[in-house]
């Protein structure tokens, strides 16, 4: 076992398709888990002009608008790297937590390399429904974010608003920690 502390830390992402590289990270939103006012949220200009139709309807995002107004990928994942240092003392690890955490961190993992040359948080990404399901035992289909919300009655609930669905994510973890691991 570890002396590190471990910072886990909530993140969601929207973007403009399924995959890094070929679509955009549109919207960033983090939060410390167990210090949830501490947050970040930002977004980003496109990288190209591929999307899903789907994806944008989701998010109710728009290129063009982000185009304008969106931070610069370098930009933002500075700022994101800057307030993830804040978090962490230099002998602490960060560990990304996500709702299919695979899904979000590819895009936080491609866009920190791409445009900043490293991500803070390495190789570390802890996904939400993998938990709940080994601390439940239950199947892959019952780890749909309405499924969990049922049994463990969370406050906030998803909105496809990246700032907020991190807020939701770090409830359900911490719930899933103290109703369903730390009590067995």
């Amino acid at each position: 076992m570890s002396d590190k502390r471990e910072v886990f830390v909530s993140v969601d992402v929207e973007t403009a398709g399924p995959i890094p590289g070929e679509f955009s990270l549109l919207s960033i939103g983090a939060c410390s888990i167990y210090e949830p006012e501490k947050t970040f949220a930002c977004e980003l200009k496109p990288i190209n002009g591929n999307f899903d139709a789907n994806a944008l309807e989701v998010s109710g995002l728009s290129l063009d608008e982000l185009a304008r107004t969106g931070l610069t990928p370098s930009n933002a994942m500075r700022a994101f790297s800057h307030w993830l240092l804040t978090l962490a003392r230099r002998n602490e690890t960060l560990v990304f937590v996500g709702f299919n955490a695979p899904f979000d961190w590819s895009f936080v993992n491609y866009y920190f390399h791409r445009f900043s040359g490293s991500n803070p948080f390495g190789f570390t990404a802890l996904d939400i429904k993998a938990l709940y399901m080994g601390a439940t035992g239950c199947g892959w289909s019952d780890t749909r974010s309405s499924r969990i919300a049922e049994k463990l009655k969370p406050a906030l609930a998803g909105t496809h608003d990246a700032l907020r669905d991190a807020l939701y994510q770090a409830e359900i973890f911490r719930l899933i920690r103290s109703e369903l691991i730390d009590k067995s």
